[in-house]
């Protein structure tokens, strides 16, 4: 994969692209649409930390799309630790789940320094909230104030957690991470080894809210996404409606408060699984049934779930 062959300034705001999406139909490596064919779609990207502007394509899921990346740039996908939409900055908001936009602008945050900390656990919880990138890292997704890691500063949102007590915690998941964190004894003290994002190198330069493809061909409506799913396949879908967008967004709470971890694709899947179902029996017999049972979710945390679908269906969240 070729990058424009002329560079702008990284400091400056990335040249107008062609048309964001192309069509292409009976494509080995595309994707379905709702008309059950094939379609090749091409996304723009960028290094967070600045770079020229890169294309990419013929991806199905996560670690996919990092490998493109990395090969559009000629580094490691290793070396990628998440991605943003539409802005460079570290932005939990922004961060890449389970669905792309197909109009959405991709930055990958790269691995900047390593630092390792010592911890004294002198309250129960450390006041974090991880999240996983689906291609065997987690990091800090957020940082509860008056915390005990709120008061550590060289801990920040974006943080991979690489080790913990020396152990490995590359490709284990944010569940599993979060736990052996909540599992440290009280009063203990650890040593844990973080490796935060690359720092950027420039201003702000993100596509502006007033898209500069405006007035030229697009793919679809523009609430069409790029969507993930747990079978390795990738699919166009339609976006969800307002309703079942605060049902996801009542779900992932659900997931912090209960689990210390925050994923909006696992949240979404829930939700989908949830469709059809009539009451909280038949969803925990989903759950039970498909590659969510893992997680070994609660009879409490099941009734908590069912609340909130039921709330979002009757639209008492929205």
């Amino acid at each position: 994969m070729s990058l424009f062959k002329k560079k702008t300034s990284k400091y400056a705001s990335p040249p107008v692209p062609p048309p964001p999406v192309e069509e292409v139909h009976n494509q080995s490596n595309g994707v379905d649409n709702n008309n059950g064919q094939k379609t090749q779609l091409v996304f723009h990207c960028q290094q967070a930390q600045g770079s020229p502007l890169g294309l990419i394509s013929g991806f199905a899921n996560v670690k996919e799309l990092y490998q493109k990346i990395a090969d559009c740039y000629d580094f490691p996908p290793e070396d990628i630790l998440f991605c943003t939409l539409n802005s460079h900055k570290v932005d939990m908001k922004k961060l890449l789940g389970g669905q792309i936009g197909l109009e959405d602008f991709i930055f990958a945050h790269r691995k900047g320094r390593p630092k390792e900390i010592e911890i004294v656990k002198t309250e129960d919880s450390l006041g974090l909230t991880i999240t996983d990138n689906g291609a065997g890292y987690s990091f800090i997704k957020r940082i509860k104030e008056h915390s005990i890691v709120s008061r550590i500063p060289h801990i920040e949102v974006g943080d991979h957690i690489e080790r913990l007590e020396g152990e490995n915690m590359v490709g284990k998941r944010h569940y599993e991470v979060a736990k052996l964190l909540k599992d440290i004894p009280l009063g203990t003290t650890f040593t844990i080894r973080l490796v935060e994002p690359l720092k950027s190198g420039f201003g702000s330069i993100g596509p502006k809210s007033g898209s500069a493809r405006s007035g030229k061909k697009s793919y679809g409506s523009g609430k069409e996404t790029l969507r993930f799913k747990a079978n390795g396949q990738a699919t166009i879908e339609n976006e969800h409606d307002d309703k079942s967008k605060a049902g996801i967004e009542k779900i992932n709470e659900l997931l912090e408060s209960f689990m210390g971890i925050n994923d909006s694709e696992l949240a979404t899947q829930m939700w989908d699984l949830a469709e059809g179902k009539t009451n909280s029996m038949q969803l925990a017999e989903a759950i039970d049934n498909s590659d969510l049972q893992e997680f070994g979710f609660t009879d409490e945390f099941i009734i908590e779930l069912w609340g909130a679908i039921t709330d979002a269906r009757s639209g008492r969240l929205s």
